[in-house]
């Protein structure tokens, strides 16, 4: 059964072709939830509320853009709307950019180092420091630097401009830089508040 066949199928009702897009489609859209809220029970849960919602939805998709990206886009807004009732109000994509964040912003990340080839930071760090982002900026960070979207495919699924998406990412690319160097200090703090207990038990 091709994908087609079964996205026709499952909007007539039938049981067994979605059961074929879960099984294509399931794993990645688990892996999306995971990395946007870092709790694997969290993360299945909204995996199954977000192919509940394809289970009520799935007569409206229209073919307009690839499947997937259609179904990414629902669970980005599944996983939104809990992060919006947990956490502080998220950060608006459709929020003014600053008129130098298209232009400017990429000329001020050259000579930064590119978080997924630096092989000097700490994962725990860096997985720490992105749950510290904003939720805006950490799903466009996700999308982009995690799961490999180009900026007009997560314009798609968020539903902003490819402007916006890349504004985001600039942003949420120098905020993880701070936090990161936030880590840093505070592990060479410890480290040092640990040396200096070591000598006073020596003493």
């Amino acid at each position: 059964m091709t994908e087609a066949d079964a996205i026709r199928l499952a909007q007539a009702g039938d049981a067994a072709a979605f059961e074929h897009l879960y099984a294509l489609h399931g794993r990645r859209v688990y892996a999306l939830c995971l990395r946007m809220v870092r709790e694997p029970s969290d993360a299945e849960d909204l995996m199954q509320e977000a192919f509940l919602q394809l289970f009520r939805k799935i007569g409206t998709f229209r073919g307009e853009s690839a499947f997937s990206t259609w179904l990414h886009r629902m669970t980005v807004n599944v996983v939104l709307m809990r992060l919006r009732k947990k956490t502080l109000p998220a950060t608006s994509l459709d929020e003014v950019t600053d008129p130098d964040d298209e232009t400017g912003g990429p000329r001020k990340d050259i000579g930064a180092p590119d978080l997924r080839l630096s092989g000097a930071v700490d994962r725990v760090n860096l997985e720490r420091s992105i749950e510290k982002l904003p939720p805006g900026y950490r799903t466009v960070f996700t999308l982009h630097d995690v799961q490999g979207y180009e900026h007009n495919e997560i314009a798609e699924i968020m539903g902003c401009s490819v402007g916006n998406s890349k504004s985001q990412l600039h942003k949420a690319r120098t905020r993880l830089r701070e936090l990161l160097q936030e880590e840093i200090r505070q592990h060479a703090r410890d480290e040092r508040h640990a040396a200096k207990s070591q000598t006073h038990d020596g003493d």
